[in-house]
């Protein structure tokens, strides 16, 4: 199987997550791995965390010359955006925080 490339592999992330459960990165890793019909074999060929290129060295390449400049972002950086910016996010709870104002106690 050819490594599917980021925007493939991004909205069945999303909907994995999206259930507001908690999920550790094995369970979502298994999840991906039975959307994508990989192997055991294939399962096996997967790099650590930590070791896979973020780029390749095609989109780099690319980056750099295209006249309309781009900046090529990780997955924490984008998932930085999209929570800063409500993009693709729905908010599951808000909390107020109160202070005591000392001038409603005030005698006159």
């Amino acid at each position: 199987m050819t490594i599917p490339d980021y925007q493939t592999v991004m909205l069945p992330l999303l909907e994995h997550l999206g259930d507001k459960e908690e999920k550790s990165t094995r369970e979502t890793l298994d999840a991906l791995a039975s959307r994508f019909n990989l192997t055991e074999e294939e399962k096996k060929e997967l790099l650590p965390c930590g070791q896979q290129p973020i780029f390749s060295k095609e989109a780099q390449e690319y980056a750099s010359l295209i006249e309309n400049k781009i900046v090529l972002i990780d997955g924490e950086e984008l998932s930085t955006y999209m929570i800063d910016l409500d993009i693709g996010v729905s908010k599951v709870a808000s909390y107020e925080i109160k202070r005591v104002d000392s001038d409603y106690f005030t005698e006159e």
